[in-house]
């Protein structure tokens, strides 16, 4: 907090300097002390991301704005971060006819101004604006490539010869412009995508099965639509096949259509929000976010991943507050809120008062769907309450066909749950059974064998199925700790500290991986290093008090005498 106020209090301190040696009629009294007290306190209230505060203190100070950009920029950032959208466009309008707005995001507010007014002739010119800072960073570059793309292709109905090429972002937006010519290769560049294998692509089952109702093409929407696997989708896709199940279709339009120019922008915006959010950029994904609402302000479920974004970045009452906007009347958004206050309430209280939450509003659904028992066992075997976790997984499984592609899925985890309360038969019945159906799920293999090896039954066997799932996953950090365990049991202390070293690696904050290595560390005589990671488990959080003890008994005795 104090390097952040030093940082602050220095950046005004150099803009009072350039005032006084750049001021158009170098008058020192045109910036006087209210206008520094207000900026500063704004800069301060803008660091700690109260927008409304910084606001209140930039209107104070307005004198400024034609006057220092990095001022004017933040202005306008806390107008967009605020939803005042419209506000920001028309004092980039103002800062442009003065030209004292020299900045990229100031032109891409003018630029979706005037697209969305249907000015297309504004638009050219504002993007030829937008190309002096293009080469500000990667994505500059890739917006202001894309939107030049879109305004050939709305100006000429055409798609342009355009040479660059951003990978992924590059086939996202060929779908997208094929679906607004109505070309033949459409579905052709959706299914490329919705298959791929590199990244999850699923949200772009809602963009097609949007295009296919729109052809009136309802039989291959329902196919695709059939695939999807409703207990381990995203949000949206859930929401396209309850819609597509219930026969719901006049609904989509009322979201999106590919006709649309401002809503292809907007998920084009949305889709820069989500880069920048995997970046842990979380303010300027909120900026555009907030400009993809504002193009396409009927696509009210983009609103979980602003609501996302707050509470990743701790903010969990701006987080409640976009919650807040999500309707009640959708089952599916709905329930995601509820979870989400619920992860909130855990954040700032404490788990039973999360629990109770969720269990409160669980009760007023009358008939909860498959979907919401499963997200109850899950909820319930996350907070160790595994005998509930089990009655849900039961409730769930009398609901699913045993053909079904989540039916091995939720076997292994009510079979987790049972290995958790030591009923050992009953675990293994559900992972073995689960094999039956997927035998070459990676991470039921490395269960199963994980829990033999810890009870020292059918080693031989166990460590053949480590080596399988290791095949498939040999990045995984909780397959590479199992196969290192089981070369130390097996007495094989040298490869069991390779496989342990790599494991320390990807997951550095693992209590069991520690330990894990400690205990190897110990019997190599590397016993110093092995106490340091042995004491690491006692500063991790989510250490269990078992395994603390544990680990206590082995700082004082040695692993021998534990």
């Amino acid at each position: 907090m104090f390097i952040k106020f030093l940082k602050s209090f220095l950046f005004i301190l150099l803009i009072f300097n350039q005032t006084s040696l750049y001021s158009k009629n170098n008058n020192k009294n045109e910036f006087n002390s209210k206008d520094l007290s207000n900026y500063f306190s704004a800069q301060v209230s803008y660091d700690n991301e109260r927008n409304k505060e910084a606001l209140k203190f930039f209107k104070l100070s307005r004198s400024l704005i034609d006057k220092h950009d990095p001022f004017l920029k933040q202005y306008i950032f806390s107008l967009v971060l605020e939803g005042n959208v419209k506000k920001a466009i028309r004092q980039s309008k103002l800062s442009s006819i003065k030209e004292s707005s020299s900045f990229f995001e100031a032109y891409l507010l003018l630029t979706i101004d005037s697209l969305k007014k249907g000015d297309l002739k504004k638009t050219t010119k504002y993007i030829n604006d937008l190309s002096r800072y293009k080469d500000n960073g990667t994505l500059e570059l890739v917006i202001y490539e894309t939107l030049s793309d879109f305004n050939y292709l709305f100006k000429n109905k055409k798609i342009p010869l355009n040479k660059s090429n951003f990978g992924n972002m590059t086939l996202i937006t060929k779908a997208f412009q094929s679906c607004y010519l109505n070309k033949a290769n459409t579905s052709t560049y959706f299914t490329n995508l919705i298959n791929s294998d590199e990244i999850d692509y699923s949200r772009y089952i809602f963009f097609y099965v949007s295009y296919l109702i729109e052809q009136s093409k309802f039989t291959e929407a329902k196919q695709i639509i059939d695939q999807v696997d409703l207990l381990n989708t995203n949000l949206l896709t859930a929401q396209t096949k309850k819609w597509v199940d219930k026969k719901e279709l006049k609904k989509f339009a009322k979201l999106f259509s590919c006709k649309n120019e401002l809503d292809i922008i907007s998920e084009f915006f949305f889709l820069i929000a989500n880069l920048y959010s995997s970046q842990n950029d979380f303010e300027e994904s909120n900026f555009y976010l907030n400009i993809s609402n504002f193009l396409n302000p009927k696509f009210k479920f983009n609103l979980s991943f602003l609501a996302e974004n707050y509470y990743e970045k701790k903010n969990y009452t701006r987080s409640k507050k976009i919650l807040n906007l999500l309707s009640d009347n959708n089952e599916i958004y709905y329930w995601y809120k509820i979870k989400k206050k619920a992860n909130i309430i855990f954040k700032e209280s404490n788990q039973e008062n999360s629990i109770n939450y969720i269990n409160l509003n669980f009760e007023k659904i009358k008939n909860p769907s498959t979907k919401i028992l499963f997200d109850m066992a899950n909820i319930a075997k996350g907070f160790k309450k595994y005998e509930v976790a089990i009655n849900y997984y039961n409730k769930v499984l009398s609901r699913l066909k045993p053909t079904s592609l989540s039916y091995p899925d939720i076997l292994y985890r009510r079979g987790g749950s049972y290995e958790r309360l030591n009923q050992f038969k009953n675990s293994d019945d559900d992972l073995l059974n689960s094999l039956k159906i997927a035998p070459d799920n990676a991470y039921v293999l490395n269960y199963l064998a994980y829990s033999w090896l810890e009870r020292n039954y059918k080693i031989e066997t166990a460590i053949s199925m480590l080596e399988k799932a290791y095949q498939q996953k040999k990045n995984d950090p909780f397959i590479i700790d199992s196969v290192g365990w089981a070369h130390y049991l097996t007495g094989n202390l040298i490869k069991a500290e390779e496989f342990l070293k790599r494991a320390i690696k990807l997951m550095p904050d693992d209590p069991v991986v520690n330990d894990h290595y400690g205990d190897i560390l110990w019997k190599l005589d590397r016993k110093i290093q092995a106490r340091y990671y042995w004491n690491s488990v006692l500063n991790f959080e989510n250490s269990e008090n078992e395994m603390k003890k544990n680990i206590i008994i082995k700082l004082l005795k040695g692993l021998q005498k534990s």
